[in-house]
């Protein structure tokens, strides 16, 4: 009997699918609002640079959760049931965002309030990222898997498109409302991760021994040349390149676009990498996968610079090239992360894609959120346009250096790994 065609054809992903999109709602009209407060709050009583600073912490606050936690996150992904751990997780993001919702309505918002409450957040991504990553493979057959990955992606992105203008928009309207409608938001997640079913699991291999089993992650990744090469090449490449940190500065201060302007600026990049993904979702990449990710995290780079110089151009054209670029950074962005995941996710064996997808979940978040703080503290040192352009050039020195160092990454010629015999099929009985 032929398998489903595609992905939204199977019950349980639809489920899934509909959970990452309103959960990527919520968390990035909750980024975009606690930016624009962190650093509007800042700018009170410091001057530009200072204020910046402050968004290089509030980076630092959401990531070490995650370091300090990625070995146990990814053991438990292995060892318990992926839908425990995610509806745990939105239950934590829920509460943070139902938290700085009362204190937006009383008026009583102060930065260590804000700071606490990132710090929770990355609590609760750090066990949701590897959960949910683990768990869209278990839902959909291996031959549709590259287009599930594209058709998470586009939940994400959706997201990321409306997030923050829903955001911008409803902050602008009254402080508290952007932090209610990601209450609701994580309230309709949560119940579709209630409904989605029990799954077939590949028993966790090797010692019986908790922190031989979480060590064994990163060893795998050690030595997989493909999803090393992967991982780490997002990490620094974003690292570096992570103009979006700076979007709250060149909003208010470079581009005088207030919150409205900075939920375009935001929403920018998603808009590429939404129409890219939907592209591969229909038409998946099937030929030179590794030269032409190579080729895009280079075109990453590229539109990284531009937006940084497009300041210097006549006022009345800066907003639409920087809007352009961003958009052009997200779509290079998009094509990279959909080899990158589709390749990561089918070179691992079920059992080992949780603790792989903690390793990856603490490369992206670095990338990220140390991305948002390195960003902050250039700004502060040498300034945000010039930072951002310097971000730039080093993405794409760190792909012609990664096209050295890992050829086997750049000559990956498809995604079928060398034993696609190897890996448990889903139970038949999803539709």
């Amino acid at each position: 009997m032929a398998g489903p065609a595609h992905p939204l054809s199977i019950r349980d992903f639809r489920f899934y699918w509909t959970t990452r999109l309103a959960s990527t709602i919520a968390q990035m009209s909750m980024v975009i609002v606690i930016g624009w407060q962190v650093y509007d709050i800042a700018r009170r009583t410091m001057d530009t640079q200072h204020a910046a600073l402050q968004l290089g912490f509030i980076g630092v606050v959401q990531f070490v959760p995650l370091f300090a936690l990625t070995l146990v996150t990814g053991w438990t992904a292995d060892r318990l049931d992926r839908r425990f751990i995610a509806r745990a997780s939105i239950a934590l993001e829920l509460f943070c965002a139902a938290t700085l919702g009362w204190f937006a309505y009383a008026g009583a918002t102060t930065l260590p309030i804000l700071f606490a409450v990132a710090g929770l957040l990355g609590v609760a991504r750090a066990f949701a990222m590897p959960a949910l990553s683990a768990l869209a493979p278990n839902l959909v057959p291996r031959e549709i898997l590259p287009r599930a990955i594209a058709m998470s992606s586009i939940a994400w992105q959706s997201g990321a498109i409306a997030g923050p203008a829903i955001g911008g928009y409803l902050y602008a309207w009254a402080p508290h409302l952007p932090y209610a409608a990601s209450a609701g938001l994580f309230a309709l997640s949560l119940a579709c991760m209630f409904m989605i079913r029990p799954i077939a699991r590949t028993a966790m291999a090797g010692s019986g021994n908790p922190w031989r089993q979480m060590i064994d992650g990163l060893h795998y990744v050690r030595r997989n040349r493909i999803v090393l090469g992967a991982i780490s090449l997002d990490l620094f490449a974003v690292l570096l390149g992570g103009a979006t940190a700076m979007l709250p500065v060149f909003a208010r201060d470079i581009l005088h676009a207030g919150p409205t302007g900075l939920g375009h600026l935001r929403a920018a990049p998603a808009v590429g990498a939404t129409l890219t993904a939907l592209y591969f979702s229909w038409r998946p990449l099937k030929h030179n996968v590794g030269i032409k990710m190579f080729a895009a995290v280079g075109v990453f780079g590229a539109a990284t610079i531009v937006f940084g110089l497009a300041v210097y151009i006549t006022a009345s054209y800066a907003m639409p090239l920087s809007l352009f670029c961003l958009g052009l950074l997200g779509a290079a962005d998009m094509f990279s992360v959909y080899v990158r995941q589709s390749l990561m996710q089918l070179y691992t064996p079920d059992a080992m894609r949780g603790r792989v997808g903690a390793v990856s979940s603490l490369f992206i978040s670095a990338s990220n959120e140390l991305g948002e703080a390195e960003s902050g503290f250039l700004a502060a040192l040498i300034g945000p346009v010039i930072a951002v352009v310097a971000g730039g050039a080093g993405a794409i020195g760190v792909t012609l250096l990664w096209a050295k160092w890992f050829p086997e990454l750049r000559l990956a010629r498809s995604f079928d790994p060398p034993n696609v015999g190897d890996e448990i099929r889903p139970r038949e009985s999803m539709t």
